[in-house]
């Protein structure tokens, strides 16, 4: 039986599936808000790697992540990062984006939207927002 990321073309296409994602998280203005929450991490190559290692082993490929940090909890993870349900919705549809850019669909691929859809949602939490404050500083219109 195959994997999910088998099914999905393996390592090499999961690797331009998220190449793809992070370029539009970098270039499209609309996605600025998710690009501004890795300001403070380890930035967006970091970033690039580590979300690579953690869907490979969350598509049933090799477990780099957990290999590399040992485990795989998402709300460990995203613990210290300020995610509103729009976030997450939005980090869904750029990653739907990136799935079309990438030509990818089917029984696997709607599994896989559905599985990140619950853990996307899932993160959603009440860390201060730091945005919000920084946006306030600069004089900017900040949504309620």
């Amino acid at each position: 039986m195959s994997s999910a990321l088998d099914q999905l073309g393996g390592e090499e296409s999961l690797r331009a599936l998220v190449e793809q994602f992070y370029d539009r998280m970098e270039a499209d203005p609309a996605v600025y808000s998710l690009h501004r929450l890795h300001f403070r991490g380890h930035g967006l190559n970091h970033t690039r790697q580590a979300q690579f290692e953690f869907l490979s082993g969350f598509l049933g490929g090799r477990a780099y992540y957990r290999e590399r940090f040992g485990h795989m909890d998402l709300r460990e993870i995203h613990a210290h990062v300020p995610i509103r349900e729009a976030d997450a919705e939005l980090w869904l549809e750029t990653f739907d984006a990136a799935l079309e850019d990438c030509e990818l669909r089917g029984p696997a691929v709607d599994k896989m939207r559905t599985s990140l859809r619950r853990a996307a949602l899932m993160l959603v939490n009440d860390v201060p927002d730091w945005r919000i404050e920084v946006d306030r500083k600069k004089g900017q219109e900040v949504p309620e």
